[in-house]
């Protein structure tokens, strides 16, 4: 895991070098059926992610290879930093868009068929999130990908970065689109959905275990009255 945090570092500061003509020899793509089927639908995708490997460079290599998106992102506190990232995210044409104030965008952005990027894989309040089994421990899940899935009937597609020793490059993979749970409980049908899309992220884990980010407490917040997890 440490190894990839390296290596994610060293192919953020790549990004300028990375063009259409030169991405192939970086990442590959599989899959890509799965996500062209969603896009003609028409009524946008959402691209269920997480932090695998070097997680930035799937949104950047997707944009690469035609399909440019809008992504989640929370603002550094450093303004240049911030900035910076930002700038190198963008090279290959997608968009950032800013956690806190997103629903607007995102709907609009579906509403045209467009393509949202969302990481899925990190702790989230008790304000945002419903708990869903996560490695056998219930763990407090962002529900805003459920929600908008139901909402605006866009189509959910698990894609994931890693790498691959034989290939010896990144391995892009688009997975099938995920079915959703639809019945007259809706905060049910959340909740279903969440653990749905948990449960795809979590199979990724466990075929990659050594390119996930396990250094961040995912398992931080608690259901009330039950004590932390965490020591520190």
């Amino acid at each position: 895991m440490i190894r990839q945090i390296g290596w994610m570092a060293a192919e953020f500061s790549q990004f300028p070098k990375y063009k259409r003509a030169n991405i192939e020899r970086v990442v590959t793509l599989d899959g890509f059926e799965n996500f062209e089927a969603a896009r003609q639908r028409g009524k946008g995708v959402l691209f269920l992610t997480g932090h695998m490997s070097a997680w930035e460079l799937a949104p950047f290599a997707q944009a690469l290879y035609g399909n440019p998106l809008h992504f989640l992102v929370r603002p550094i506190s450093n303004a240049r930093v911030d900035a910076l990232i930002n700038r190198y995210r963008c090279l290959s044409g997608n968009q950032p868009i800013e956690k806190n104030r997103s629903a607007r965008s995102i709907l609009r952005v579906l509403a045209d068929g467009g393509t949202v990027g969302v990481l899925s894989d990190h702790n989230t309040s008790l304000e945002e999130g419903v708990f869903v089994d996560f490695f056998g421990i219930p763990a407090s899940t962002t529900s805003g990908l459920a929600r908008l899935a139901l909402r605006t009937d866009a189509a959910v597609i698990p894609g994931f970065l890693s790498w691959h020793d034989e290939l010896r490059k990144y391995r892009l993979r688009f997975e099938p689109a995920v079915e959703l749970s639809r019945t007259p409980d809706e905060e049910a049908d959340v909740r279903e959905n969440t653990q749905r899309f948990t449960r795809v992220i979590e199979d990724y884990i466990r075929a990659h275990p050594d390119q996930w980010l396990w250094v961040h407490k995912r398992w931080k917040t608690r259901p009330p009255g039950e004590a932390p997890i965490y020591s520190f």
